[in-house]
């Protein structure tokens, strides 16, 4: 077993990497779409409720085979890393949209007009204001995103991305004992996940506080 691990570990390095990144793009896009379904004209609100529902609405590998073998056809090209973690955090952009959105629903009302009243714009009552609290109010509910993207990010094994599952596939070739090495594998994203989660909870009894 230990002559294999060091590979899985190797390919779990990649599906850390892909989640990361996507956790980060999709903190982007969702924070975006939050703001705009809240605050923005409808035009913006529009289009980004429409983004919200599609890609929640769709299965995760539709999205990544749509961008790897599907763009193509468009004249867009993308690797198969490349494709991944833009699949992956255009998808999780769409469920940290809904954590940001609830939490910027939570700040009372009073908060933002009192900040209008002393003098600020609209954007500057929300930037100042209103997004500080909201982020800290969406932090459980985003770690769970952060924690378990690893393993969604497992899909990209379908585009020959070496992440994990890609990792664990030729591993079996080689030695074929599939039953040992996806033990390990489960094992691998367990520990991961466990931990991610761990740091995730010490980080959120640090900032937690409550909005009255």
């Amino acid at each position: 077993m230990i002559t294999y691990v060091g590979e899985l570990l190797e390919g779990l390095l990649v599906t850390l990497e892909l989640s990361f990144i996507a956790l980060a793009i999709g903190m982007i896009l969702g924070l975006a779409a939050a703001l705009a379904r809240i605050y923005g004209r409808k035009p913006l609100s529009y289009l980004a409720n429409a983004y919200i529902e599609l890609i929640r609405g769709t299965p995760l590998t539709v999205q990544l085979f749509i961008i790897y073998f599907g763009l193509p056809v468009l004249g867009v090209l993308f690797s198969a890393t490349l494709s991944a973690i833009v699949a992956l955090g255009i998808n999780s952009g769409a469920y940290q949209a809904e954590y940001f959105r609830g939490a910027l629903e939570s700040i009372g009302r009073g908060q933002m007009e009192a900040a209008i009243s002393l003098g600020m714009s609209k954007r500057q009552a929300v930037a100042r204001v209103v997004l500080p609290q909201a982020l800290r109010l969406a932090l459980p509910s985003w770690s769970n995103e952060a924690a378990y993207l690893p393993k969604y990010s497992s899909v990209a094994f379908l585009v020959t991305v070496p992440e994990l599952m890609a990792r664990a596939k030729v591993v079996i070739a080689e030695n074929l004992r599939p039953l040992e090495v996806y033990l390990v594998v489960g094992l691998i994203y367990i520990a991961t996940i466990a931990s991610i989660s761990k740091i995730l909870d010490m980080i959120y009894e640090r900032y937690k506080f409550t909005v009255e």
